[in-house]
């Protein structure tokens, strides 16, 4: 899936799994499962980024395309802010302070 190395993704996907658990369900329930109940995110490339969502007790990979161009990590972390905060005007709830 990756067009990025493995410790980028892993650093990625760490750091919104440890650090942003509820922006990842933000993403998830504006853009693939409203009725999700949680998101990791597992994976990334230049085209999307990929989350396992629970929905009514079962696990379903998402896959949400990014709004940008995501070329390299700088912009990875652009592109997922800029994710995050069109999937809560989407929502029409407030962003998180982060």
């Amino acid at each position: 899936m990756s067009s990025f190395d493995d410790a980028v993704v892993a650093a990625v996907t760490g750091h919104m799994n440890g650090d942003h658990a509820d922006d990842n369900l933000t993403i998830v329930r504006a853009y693939a499962e409203p009725d999700a109940t949680s998101a990791t995110m597992t994976g990334l490339d230049a085209e999307s980024g990929e989350w396992v969502a629970v929905v009514d007790g079962a696990e379903r990979t998402v896959r949400v395309p990014w709004l940008g161009a995501v070329t390299d990590r700088a912009s990875i972390r652009v592109e997922v802010v800029a994710l995050y905060q069109a999937a809560c005007e989407r929502l029409g709830v407030e962003p998180a302070g982060h």
